[in-house]
């Protein structure tokens, strides 16, 4: 597992949805490579509304 920032994966809890930070999400004005940290609390998953706290860290 990578704990390097700009290299990890989160997964939503509720859905199964995944952030790859390597490929951000350029539809939602998040650029590649941004760590998790830096997106805003307030963004919700695009796929379930789940808040960034209802995500985990996954293994790539």
């Amino acid at each position: 597992m990578s704990d390097t920032p700009g290299k990890r994966a989160w997964m939503c809890l509720l859905c199964g949805w995944v952030y790859y930070e390597a490929l951000g999400l350029p539809e939602e004005g998040i650029a590649p490579g941004t760590p998790w940290e830096e997106i805003p609390d307030t963004w919700e998953c695009p796929a379930c509304g789940a808040s960034k706290e209802d995500f985990v860290m996954e293994q790539l």
